[in-house]
């Protein structure tokens, strides 16, 4: 197995394998709940079942920490065949929490109106 990490950023993480096993047993192992129960326990996921799937390509789960502020994040893997017969598997991981993007509060004693008064 040959692993590099292809780039990061603030809020993720992209990796890439290039693995000796041909994609079909790759897929299974990221998308069975037997097989990958394994190596991502069910407990790490916010939701067991797939944020969404392309059958033999894509699969994308909603993880959440087991840490407090326990932030929720999504993990992609993407699988592509490659030239030796086997399988190059990417992992794009980004933090994906509500939390992080709602806007500041505003002041309950503010109306969101700002005047200038003349001199």
């Amino acid at each position: 197995m040959n692993d590099r990490i292809s780039g990061r950023q603030a809020a993720g993480v992209d990796l890439e394998y290039e693995l000796d096993a041909p994609t079909e047993k790759v897929w299974r192992a990221i998308n069975m709940p037997a097989f990958r129960e394994r190596w991502l326990p069910a407990d790490k996921l916010a939701d067991t079942a797939p944020v969404s799937a392309i059958p033999g390509e894509e699969v994308r789960y909603r993880i959440r920490d087991d840490e407090p502020p326990h932030l929720e994040s999504v993990v992609t893997f993407r699988l592509s065949p490659n030239d030796a017969g086997g399988t190059t598997l990417r992992i794009v991981h980004r933090l994906d929490d509500a939390r992080l993007t709602q806007p500041e509060p505003w002041a309950l004693n503010d109306n969101g109106c700002t005047q200038m008064r003349a001199a």
